[in-house]
């Protein structure tokens, strides 16, 4: 008896062990985003609007790379499937870069606004998450739902997973317990979901915070984009939230 209970307790600790050793928990990498947008949606239905929606598509698809440790990130542009250059940056824009300090709890960002390029620092937005028990796969990682909202009124539903350990994402969202791998922002008519991850092979010499640009606090830039938009109506208000996201 004493002999097939020994045995039993080895099949069970051999099985933990498989068990163990078979999940990932990872903490440092490159995450590929697929972004995709409505343009249209997005530019709203003003008479300003009205003007520019015949010469851009009305869906656009980019490629942005999230590179990441325990410490910082930087989410950067790779590619475009199509080429769209409109008057605000709306999360296409390759000449826009976001690096976050997970330590100093901060963000340096290099962000193009109406035709200048700004450094802008600050501290990381807040953003209240509710997490739901909605799973989804993504990218090969299963992922749970969580419910935030930024800018006051605007909802991000998001899908995280716990296997990738730094609290990040793309752009400036973070705050859940692992790695944001999917975004839709209704609000911006907007998603971003995660393509692939590579482990092998990052340059961590990318993790670097920008410096080309004129150094500004976000929050002071903010009341410059307010006024400069006021009279564009919903296209205004898409552009303020896709310059300071």
């Amino acid at each position: 008896m004493k002999v097939f209970m020994k045995s039993i307790l080895l099949i069970f600790l051999s099985c933990v062990t498989v068990q163990l050793s078979a999940q990932q928990f990872i903490n440092q990498g490159m995450i590929e985003y697929e972004v995709k947008i409505n343009n249209h949606k997005a530019m709203g239905d003003g008479e300003f609007a009205e003007m520019f929606k015949d010469k851009i598509p009305k869906l656009s698809t980019a490629y942005y790379q999230l590179f990441f440790n325990a410490e910082k990130s930087i989410y950067i542009f790779n590619r475009k499937q199509d080429e769209v250059r409109i008057m605000w940056d709306n999360g296409n824009s390759d000449e826009n870069i976001w690096f976050t300090d997970f330590v100093k709890s901060s963000f340096i960002q290099q962000k193009s606004v109406f035709g200048e390029t700004y450094i802008l620092t600050d501290s990381l937005i807040n953003i209240n998450w509710k997490i739901t028990n909605e799973t989804r796969e993504i990218a090969g990682f299963n992922c749970r739902k969580a419910i935030g909202k930024i800018f006051d009124s605007v909802y991000v539903f998001a899908f995280y997973t716990d296997e990738i350990t730094v609290s990040g994402g793309p752009m400036s969202l973070h705050g859940l317990p692992g790695m944001i791998m999917g975004i839709t922002i209704p609000r911006m008519f907007s998603s971003w979901v995660a393509t692939k991850l590579q482990l092998n092979g990052v340059d961590d010499k990318k993790l670097t915070p920008p410096t080309k640009g004129i150094k500004k606090k976000a929050k002071d830039l903010a009341g410059t984009v307010i006024k400069a938009t006021k009279d564009w109506g919903s296209y205004g208000t898409q552009a303020y939230w896709s310059i300071f996201l």
